[in-house]
């Protein structure tokens, strides 16, 4: 819920602050709002690391490098959708991210990980439908924002 939060909140700011330059306006605020937003779930990796590796098939390796790894290889992604050489390998780059982390959220939420707390409580297979919703939706903004648009000077 709360990367929803930060990604709504920021494009709708962003909207207004680039009323200026009416062709990117929506584009470059809805790629300015998933970069902020990746780097807010990004935060996650670093600060419920062992949670997060909670979420892993138990067949996934290297857990926790994996979870610090995804984590830059978010902010990575967050910086270089901005450089208009890079902008539209990282989106594609960013949907088979968001396609792949499908699995360890119905991990997480067949084991109700509970990742904040690190515990087995969390909100169970419930969470799976506002979680794929919001996979899609991420995958839906990224393709529109940042693959389907012009390169943004």
């Amino acid at each position: 819920m709360k990367p929803l939060i930060v990604l709504l909140t920021s494009f709708l700011i962003l909207v207004f602050i680039t009323k200026k330059n009416q062709r990117f306006r929506i584009a470059l605020s809805a790629r300015i709002a998933l970069s902020i937003m990746l780097c807010f779930t990004a935060i996650a990796h670093f600060v419920f690391t062992e949670g997060m590796a909670m979420m892993l098939p138990a067949i996934v390796p290297f857990k926790i490098p994996i979870v610090y790894g995804t984590g830059l290889l978010e902010i990575g992604a967050a910086v270089m959708l901005h450089i208009p050489k890079y902008q539209k390998a990282i989106a594609w780059f960013l949907l088979g991210f968001f396609i792949l982390l499908l699995p360890a959220n119905i991990n997480a939420a067949i084991l109700e990980v509970d990742y904040q707390n690190g515990t087995y409580d969390g909100h169970g297979v419930a969470y799976l439908w506002f979680r794929i919703p919001l996979q899609v939706l991420f995958i839906l903004w990224t393709y529109f924002s940042a693959i389907r648009v012009p390169m943004s000077k």
